[in-house]
């Protein structure tokens, strides 16, 4: 079974800030995990960590995809063995249309794969995958020939990171707090497209503040982070109770 595996990851800042302090997790295909913590716990430190952005060192332990250590590839290499990270503050890329950056993703990924040599879609069969999924996930079309992210609104921008998972397909998926920013609608849609996308093919890792995007995402386990670590795991009920009552007894306990 495929697997996204981080074995007690320590993560810092290029200051030597420890961020995360020693974490195992273990994503499997066909499943959701959600992390859940109060801000400044360092959520989206691990979910820069698991996708290899150069700002944060892993100090200690290993990460894992299907079994192969990827602690020290860079992104672009983890993004073609089948990681992929949606954004909390998706960025704008002047003068790349959404279509031409996909396609050039997708071109890499499929060369990757393909020991190194260029295999790329085929234009139409590229257009038509596009529309559909573009059609499917209430993205107006109309985005496809804008540059990618500059002047959309929040909501455009995490449907058209959903839209760039439906279309890359990879194994495990990181989405560092989606939820941010959307009204109620647009939640739904991108909550809509994730659980769809969830299957025997792929699993996802939801990191968030709050409930609400779990109440459209069923996870299997949720996980309480504080303070750069997992306190606390269970199934959806935990969701539940973090709802009611807070992070404040796990961050009482971290501090004592």
């Amino acid at each position: 079974m495929g697997t996204l595996k981080l074995e007690n990851l320590h993560v810092a800042l290029e200051d030597g800030t420890e961020i995360v302090k020693g974490v195992d997790l273990e994503v499997g295909l066909n499943e959701v995990h959600a992390i859940m913590g109060p801000n400044g716990s360092g959520k989206s430190t691990l979910s820069y960590a698991i996708m290899g952005h150069p700002a944060y060192e892993i100090t200690e332990g290993r990460i894992l995809l299907d079994g192969e250590d990827i602690t020290e590839l860079p992104a672009n290499e983890r993004a073609e063995r089948g990681l992929f990270l949606a954004f909390q503050y998706p960025h704008a890329i002047p003068g790349v249309t959404v279509t031409s950056f996909l396609r050039s993703a997708i071109n890499s990924i499929r060369k990757a794969r393909n020991g190194g040599v260029d295999d790329p879609i085929a234009i139409p069969e590229f257009r038509k995958t596009l529309l559909g999924e573009m059609d499917r996930l209430k993205v107006s079309r109309e985005l496809a020939s804008r540059y990618l992210n500059d002047g959309f609104s929040g909501g455009e921008k995490k449907r058209v990171e959903i839209l760039q998972m439906a279309m890359l397909k990879p194994r495990i998926a990181v989405l560092d707090e989606t939820d941010s920013g959307l009204d109620i609608d647009a939640l739904r849609v991108v909550a809509s497209g994730v659980r769809e996308l969830v299957s025997p093919q792929m699993g996802a890792l939801v990191i968030t503040h709050y409930k609400r995007i779990l109440d459209h995402i069923e996870p299997d386990r949720v996980h309480v982070f504080v303070d750069g670590k997992i306190v606390k795991s269970g199934g959806p009920e935990l969701a539940d109770e973090l709802e009611v009552h807070g992070y404040e007894e796990y961050e009482e306990a971290a501090v004592a």
